[in-house]
């Protein structure tokens, strides 16, 4: 295919995307906040409030069928003031399509459970929760998953430090592993930055 033809294609899609993000907004102005249109993917902005109709009805209407939940996610803007960005991946296999779901939140509130919807995001959304902290309601068992039960914070928030608050190590007197604070004591040193491969003239 030559260059003007993968433009044409393009054009094409993006033409496609524009109509179906109408389409969309026509048939449920109440559920979506902004659509945007970003690398030829289509991403809807939701409130929470809405998010279980919304996935309802892309889910089960024929012109939609997104049948397959592929991912949810999180992302963390530690400078705005709903930080988290929660963002749900799905295809419809019918019709060879993918679309984006967003919802903005924060630490204290909780975003409805699609659980009821796609048995998947059972595990997904305690994914989610345990390294971000995003609470979900109506989970039936939402607990820690990737890390420790004993572990404290979450480890994706931008303000989680990259050595994290304890160490583990094995103790062979005591015959079991221990948990202790990060010490980072260092004796004091002296650095020369002079470079021994500098020329003597």
């Amino acid at each position: 295919m030559n260059e003007r033809g993968f433009e044409l294609r393009l054009m094409n899609k993006n033409n496609f995307l524009l109509q179906f993000s109408n389409y969309l907004i026509d048939i449920t102005p109440k559920y979506i906040s902004s659509i945007k249109i970003y690398k030829d993917e289509l991403c809807i902005f939701t409130k929470k409030s809405s998010l279980i109709n919304l996935i309802k009805l892309l889910k089960l209407h024929f012109s939609f069928k997104f049948t397959q939940l592929i991912d949810i996610c999180g992302v963390d803007y530690l400078d705005k003031k709903d930080r988290f960005e929660v963002v749900y991946n799905f295809i419809s296999l019918f019709y060879n399509f993918r679309i984006r779901i967003k919802i903005l939140t924060n630490e204290y509130e909780a975003i409805p459970s699609i659980s009821s919807l796609f048995s998947s995001s059972l595990w997904l959304e305690r994914e989610v929760w345990d390294t971000y902290g995003v609470f979900f309601s109506n989970h039936p068992d939402l607990r820690r998953l990737l890390t420790d039960y004993g572990f404290e914070g979450y480890p994706f928030r931008k303000d989680f430090p990259q050595i994290g608050f304890f160490e583990i190590r094995y103790d062979d007197e005591k015959k079991h592993v221990l948990y202790e604070p990060v010490e980072l004591a260092q004796e004091f040193r002296l650095f020369n930055f002079s470079s021994p491969w500098v020329q003597v003239k």
